[in-house]
């Protein structure tokens, strides 16, 4: 069997400030030393398996994924910030979930929610002001938030919901902000569990604002409850949704996964957003070529219909979550011992997946940097769909159905 290499725990140390600000370079320094397997211990009784091995991640994901859970790093450290919701939870407990949310995430669904987002596009369109330089950034941030928001509630029926989305937006920054620091910089965990010591920055403090959230959206809920009123948005979708035996979601829950939501279907959207616009500045060319797909919309059809016929738009953006996954590294445990690729996987071993490295080795891509301007976009799409673990995990797929990188 294969020896894994394993990085010193000294070379670790003295680049954490570097890996607090950027972990992707260090990433990138070591598979390119020790190639696609390496281990390290970024702390004493921790050992964390790094890969970008297509195989492996198949294996681990999808192939024999009823052998490995997410880590404490997703159920308690994430958790512990957002619930136990999709992101967080493994087992039945997340089949459950997912079977009684993904009705609200359906073609249909979505289709119902485009006029929506189509809205809440031109309104933050017609905020940019062309005559200076903008963080494209923090439009797509806020745009993102607000999509999630207004798909989500319904801002006729509930009393000073602007100022509530506001203040929610305010508190999920804030603890995102949080939680980097305790995943990256573990060895400081006595500093930012201590209020007093770290004031603002202290995981107290950051804890207290989450539940602030989450009593912001209780009221919500319960406003939607007492008013009677069905719009139809997400919430009403999930109020209403049922599990196998008939039961409702109760609140908790359903704070949990609006939290989840709010998290994971904002940010993540705003990443995408950002970088995509990066690249097709860095390549004006393929801004005409898009333009062309969207030149040829009929206004007829739907706005869904629309963008389902701009095939080149659609492989800018498969290509942008490609080069630049929002989600770039995801972790599973192994639950028993197990064997891939002449390599041992003990048990209890934490493994950590970057598909940001396995979506850029020259091995697979050619000189990736090029792909976006490549004429033959069709076959690179075609790769993407045999090797992009994108494209074949069930697990990291979108609970609509479609996938996420």
């Amino acid at each position: 069997m294969k020896e894994i290499a394993q990085v010193p725990a000294l070379t670790f140390l003295a680049k954490s400030r570097q890996i607090y600000k950027d972990p992707l370079p260090f990433h990138r320094e070591n598979f390119e030393k020790y190639g696609n397997t390496f281990k390290i211990s970024p702390k004493p009784g921790l050992m964390i398996h790094f890969t970008c091995d297509e195989k492996i991640t198949q294996h681990i994901l999808q192939k024999n994924q009823k052998n490995y859970h997410k880590s404490s790093l997703q159920t308690e450290d994430l958790g512990k910030y957002i619930g136990h919701g999709l992101l967080t939870e493994n087992g039945e407990k997340w089949r459950a979930n997912r079977k009684l949310i993904q009705p609200a995430f359906y073609k249909k669904s979505i289709n119902n929610f485009m006029a929506t987002m189509d809205v809440v596009v031109k309104e933050e369109l017609d905020r940019i002001q062309l005559d200076k330089i903008t963080d494209v950034y923090a439009i797509f941030n806020n745009l993102a938030f607000k999509v999630v928001a207004r798909s989500l509630f319904d801002f006729a029926d509930i009393e000073n919901l602007e100022q509530k989305i506001s203040r929610l937006q305010e508190i999920t920054e804030q603890a995102q902000k949080m939680l980097i620091k305790e995943l990256r910089i573990p060895w400081m965990k006595w500093y930012f569990d201590r209020e007093w010591l770290s004031g603002t920055n202290s995981v107290p403090h950051a804890l207290a604002m989450v539940d602030e959230a989450r009593d912001i959206l209780r009221i919500i809920i319960n406003n939607r409850r007492d008013s009677k009123n069905e719009p139809g948005d997400l919430l009403d979708m999930l109020l209403h949704s049922t599990y196998e035996d008939g039961s409702h979601m109760d609140d908790d829950q359903l704070v949990d996964e609006i939290l989840v939501l709010f998290i994971a279907g904002h940010e993540t959207t705003a990443n995408a957003l950002s970088f995509a616009a990066q690249l097709l500045a860095h390549h004006p060319e393929t801004i005409e070529k898009a333009r062309e797909d969207v030149s040829k919309a009929n206004l007829d059809e739907t706005l869904m219909n629309q963008l389902m016929a701009m095939p080149y738009l659609k492989q800018c953006v498969e290509e942008t979550l490609r080069l630049y996954p929002p989600a770039y590294v995801t972790d599973r445990v192994a639950l028993e011992a197990d064997e891939c690729e002449d390599i041992v996987i003990e048990k209890e071993s934490i493994w950590l997946v970057s598909f940001y490295e396995m979506h850029r080795r020259k091995d697979l891509w050619g000189e990736i940097q090029k792909l976006l301007t490549q004429v033959d976009l069709n076959q690179k799409r075609q790769k993407s769909i045999e090797i992009s673990i994108f494209r074949l995990v069930q697990d990291h797929a979108c609970v609509s159905g479609t996938t996420l990188p």
